[in-house]
């Protein structure tokens, strides 16, 4: 499959993308736990059926020591006893924050409330930037196609 656009050959989009992706870096260098955001962009990719996403999180994932049978489950993470409960409450907020149109009234205060009692305010900040910033990401790829199973851990980093 061919990308619909090539965003590394317009200078539009690299002027963008440049400040853009620093926002990921800043969400990076957050107090996030390097897991929780990895499973949280990985999550959220797959709800949007971004598939370039999908390729880069699950192996930056793995690249930072996670297991294949977490990566499996994921997508079933209600149902999967490896998650901590403070991973399940991210994994949680980030469904609702994902799913905004489909649930109409956001992020319920229950998964607030469940969210916050297991990340302080920084970590919380950057989940929920992160949930946003994974959003916006996975339509800029999914509306251009843009193909997965090239990425190399770190290419961004």
């Amino acid at each position: 499959m061919d990308p619909r656009l090539n965003y590394s050959a317009v200078p539009t989009a690299g002027k963008a993308l440049k400040h853009f992706m620093s926002a990921g870096k800043a969400i990076g260098d957050s107090p996030l736990p390097t897991a929780t955001r990895e499973l949280v962009a990985l999550r959220v990719s797959q709800i949007n059926g971004c598939a370039a996403c999908v390729d880069m999180h699950t192996k930056e994932a793995a690249a930072a020591g996670e297991t294949p049978v977490r990566l499996n489950l994921v997508a079933v993470w209600r149902e999967a006893t490896v998650f901590t409960e403070a991973e399940r409450a991210a994994l949680e907020l980030t469904e609702e924050g994902t799913r905004v149109a489909d649930a109409g009234g956001g992020v319920s205060d229950a998964v607030w409330a469940s969210a916050a009692e297991h990340h302080d305010e920084e970590q919380l900040t950057a989940l929920v930037i992160l949930v946003a910033f994974m959003n916006a990401v996975n339509r800029l790829n999914v509306i251009t196609r843009q193909p997965a199973g090239d990425y190399e851990p770190g290419r961004f980093h």
